[in-house]
């Protein structure tokens, strides 16, 4: 089925839209999880609690790319519950390590989901898109998907070096482009 059939079973309010969405997009959606997570149990409910957002979420909100907006909130949902689980407890360095990079350049990303939020959103598809393939590749692999290091090198290939210096002018790029729109000062 394709995702514009999707949602509009959600906007109709039709609940074959989550059987829909999981048959499609359920090993993708563990995936995002799984990658933060490390924990089948947790990933499980992610997925259950990411479409169950979707129901919620589909009206008012109309995705024009179901796949991106269930790994989002599939995302969202694991760093949460990522937060939670180490809120009593010191946080492993690997676990949130994406995050603290990417926080040096755009912020904790606690911000509701407003004009603002959906600026940074347009801006940084804009500034992936002026990349070059690998060079977006690694980024969207390491910050997106949640992969270690060890895994991007040994997909595409290149030594642990290389991605880390990719990733290190990526972010300092990243934040000039920022800078340059107006958006960080």
């Amino acid at each position: 089925m394709e995702d514009r059939e999707i949602v509009a079973l959600f906007l109709e309010r039709d609940e074959r839209a989550i059987r829909e969405s999981k048959n499609k997009y359920e090993k993708y959606c563990l995936y995002v999880a799984r990658n933060l997570l490390h924990d089948e149990s947790d990933s499980e409910e992610v997925l259950n609690d990411a479409l169950l957002a979707a129901w919620n979420s589909i009206p008012p909100h109309n995705p024009s790319n179901l796949k991106t907006y269930l790994g989002k909130l599939s995302r969202d949902l694991s760093v949460d519950r990522l937060r939670e689980r180490y809120a009593q407890k010191r946080v492993p360095a690997e676990a949130l390590a994406p995050l603290d990079e990417l926080e040096e350049v755009i912020g904790d990303g606690q911000t509701d989901e407003t004009a603002e939020e959906n600026e940074l959103s347009r801006l940084v598809s804009a500034f992936l898109r002026s990349l070059g393939e690998d060079e977006r590749n690694v980024f969207v692999r390491r910050y997106w998907y949640f992969d270690p290091v060890k895994i991007i090198c040994e997909r595409y290939g290149f030594g642990q070096s290389k991605v880390l210096v990719t990733l290190k002018r990526t972010r300092d790029k990243l934040a000039v482009y920022l800078k340059k729109e107006g958006y960080l000062k």
